[in-house]
C-alpha cells in the first residue's frame, strides 16, 4: 500500500502531538501499558490505550517499530477505521527474538470492533476488520437485609456499591427504606455487563432488574427505555411505570424523625398537629420536587424558616421547610421537573436540629405525606408494550438461564 509523501508527514506531525497529549506522566516516553507478556516463543506481546487511531504511529514509535514502519501501520489504521473518534486499545505482537519487528497490530473500539493489521517488513499492509469481541451477560445476586443498612446488605450480597442507589431509586414510590423494610426482608438484583473474549468485564455495568419482598408487599421491576424517552425508567412486569405524581421521599439518606399527627412540639413545648414528615440530614443535602409543578413560593415563612412550595395540580400541592439555601434559577414561577434540586436542607425557622420537613396538601389541607395515594405511572401499549415484553423475556431467560 503506498502513500504520498505529505500524506506520512502530516500524520507523523499528528501522531506525534497526539501522543504527546495523551501519554501518562508517570512514563511520558511511552503509551501506558495495561499488560505486558514475558518473552514467549509466539513472542513479545504489548497492550496499551491511544486517545484517538490517529496517535498509532507516534505510539509504536515509542515501543521500539521503526519509524517507516510505524507510519505505514498508522496510516493503514487511519484509513480503515476512517480517522474516528474515541480511545482504542491496542495490542502488539512482536516476533520472537525481534522486539522492533511487529508481527501483528490489533485496534478494538469500546464495543470490541476494529481491525487487524498485518506485513511482512515491506511496503504492503493487511487489513482485517475485526467484529466486537463482546458478549452481554447477566449476573443476578440475591440477599436478606440485615439489622444494619441496606447499603452493607447489597455490598454483602455483591451488589456493586456504584448500582446501590439505583436500586434504591427503582423503590423511592414503593417503599419507604426507613420504615418499612426490616432484617431478613428478600432482595434480588440483576446487572447486566459486556464481557471480552478473555472473559474481563468490559465497561461499566447497569441495573436491568430488581425486586424487594417485605413481609407486607413485594415488587420486580425491569428497566427499559421507551421510544422516543431520553433514557430509561422502571416498569412493572405488566408495563406499568413506577413513576407516581409524587415521591414518597424528596431527599436521600434520610431517616424520619417525626410523622405526621400530634405530637409534643420540640421547640414550643406544648402537643400540636404535625402537619408533615420530618427526615433528619445534615445541613446542605439536595432536597428534589417530589412531582413536577410549578414553584408558588420561595422565601422565608414564619416558623417554616426558608421555605418552597410547588404546585403540581389545582388541588395538590407540596412544601419543604427549614432550608439553608434554595437552588439557583428556583423562583416563583419556575417550572420543576420531578427529582430536580430544589433546595437544600438546613436548620432555619422553628427547628431543633437538622432536618426537612415534607408536607402534601390537599384541598389547601395537609396530609399525611406517607400514606397518601399519588397517581399511577403511565402504562405502555402498542409498540412500546411489544417491545417491553421482549425485553422483559430476554431478562427474565438470563436470569433463569444463571440460575440453572
Amino acid at each position: 500500500m503506498l502513500f504520498g509523501g505529505g500524506a506520512v508527514v502530516a500524520l507523523a506531525l499528528a501522531g506525534a502531538v497526539g501522543w504527546r497529549l495523551w501519554r501518562p506522566p508517570a512514563k511520558p516516553s511511552a503509551p501506558a501499558a495495561v499488560a505486558a507478556a514475558p518473552q514467549s516463543p509466539e513472542g513479545l506481546r504489548r497492550t496499551f490505550a491511544i486517545a484517538r487511531v490517529q496517535d498509532l504511529a507516534s505510539a509504536l514509535v515509542a515501543e521500539g517499530v521503526g519509524m517507516d514502519r510505524a507510519i505505514r501501520l498508522g496510516l493503514a489504521a487511519n484509513e480503515k477505521l476512517d480517522a474516528a473518534p474515541g480511545e482504542l486499545r491496542v495490542s502488539l505482537r512482536f516476533r520472537s527474538g525481534q522486539p522492533g519487528l511487529v508481527d501483528s497490530v490489533e485496534l478494538r473500539r469500546a464495543d470490541g470492533s476494529g481491525v487487524r493489521l498485518r506485513g511482512d517488513g515491506s511496503r504492503a499492509v493487511d487489513a482485517e476488520p475485526l467484529s466486537s469481541n463482546r458478549t452481554v451477560e447477566i449476573k443476578v445476586v440475591r440477599g436478606e437485609m440485615d439489622a444494619n443498612s441496606f447499603y452493607s446488605s447489597a455490598v454483602a450480597a455483591g451488589v456493586r456499591d456504584s448500582l446501590i442507589d439505583d436500586f434504591a431509586a427503582a423503590f423511592a414510590f414503593d417503599f419507604d427504606f426507613q420504615r418499612e423494610i426490616k432484617p431478613g426482608d428478600i432482595f434480588e438484583a440483576a446487572f447486566e455487563r459486556q464481557v471480552d473474549a478473555e472473559g474481563a468485564v468490559v465497561g461499566s455495568e447497569r441495573l436491568v432488574y430488581v425486586s424487594l419482598q417485605t413481609s407486607a408487599k413485594s415488587r420486580a421491576l425491569y428497566a427499559f427505555q421507551p421510544p422516543g424517552d431520553a433514557r430509561p425508567s422502571w416498569f412493572d412486569g405488566n408495563g406499568v411505570s413506577v413513576v407516581r405524581g409524587l415521591m414518597r421521599t424528596p431527599v436521600e439518606g434520610a431517616r424520619i424523625t417525626s410523622s405526621f399527627g400530634l405530637r409534643v412540639h420540640p421547640v414550643l413545648g406544648y402537643t400540636r398537629l404535625h402537619k408533615g414528615t420530618d427526615f433528619a440530614v445534615p445541613v446542605g443535602t439536595a432536597v428534589y420536587a417530589s412531582g413536577d409543578g410549578v414553584v408558588d413560593f420561595v422565601g422565608p415563612h414564619g416558623g417554616h424558616g426558608n421555605f418552597v412550595r410547588i404546585r403540581h395540580k389545582a388541588n395538590l400541592e407540596t412544601a419543604y421547610a427549614h432550608l439553608s439555601r434554595f437552588a439557583p434559577g428556583v423562583v416563583v414561577g419556575t417550572a420543576v421537573r420531578q427529582g430536580q434540586p430544589i433546595a437544600f436542607s438546613g436548620n432555619t425557622g422553628l427547628s431543633s436540629g437538622p432536618h426537612l420537613h415534607y408536607e402534601v396538601i390537599v384541598e389547601g389541607v395537609q396530609v399525611d405525606p406517607m400514606s397518601f395515594q399519588t397517581s399511577q405511572g403511565r402504562t405502555l401499549n402498542g409498540q412500546a408494550l411489544a417491545a417491553f415484553r421482549r425485553e422483559r423475556d430476554r431478562i427474565d431467560g438470563l436470569r433463569a438461564a444463571q440460575n440453572g
